[in-house]
């Protein structure tokens, strides 16, 4: 069965709004494992290391939306090892909707988080 995929981000630059199909697509591409959280995003943008983003984040067939600054930390290019998808890594900042996007994300995310299961970034 072929692994649910976030439908295209809409992409203005320093603001990407996306929608995940499932509580495995949002595993794949959540990134705990960053100072203050981090989230994985399929694009084709120019984006550069540093950048501002700010993302709003949404599961699709729910009303709520979240939140979250931050800034690109890694890129993925077009044609990576291990066919991962192209796309920019954002490091979450340390400010307030940030924090309650992360805890949101963790709580819909729930024991998945200790799942050893593949991600989009390691």
């Amino acid at each position: 069965m072929a692994e649910e995929q976030p439908a295209a981000p809409r992409n203005v630059p320093g603001f990407i709004s996306l929608t995940l199909p499932s509580l495995s697509a949002l595993y794949a591409a959540y990134m705990p494992f960053l100072k203050n959280g981090g989230f994985f995003v399929p694009t084709n943008a120019p984006y550069k290391m540093g950048d501002e983003i700010f993302l709003m984040l949404a599961m699709k067939d729910e009303l709520e939306r979240i939140p979250i600054t931050g800034s690109v930390v890694w890129i993925t290019p077009q044609g990576a090892q291990n066919k991962r998808p192209q796309g920019v890594g954002i490091m979450f900042k340390n400010d307030e909707n940030s924090k309650r996007g992360k805890l949101k994300i963790e709580q819909k995310l729930g024991t998945m988080l200790n799942s050893l299961n593949p991600t989009h970034t390691l």
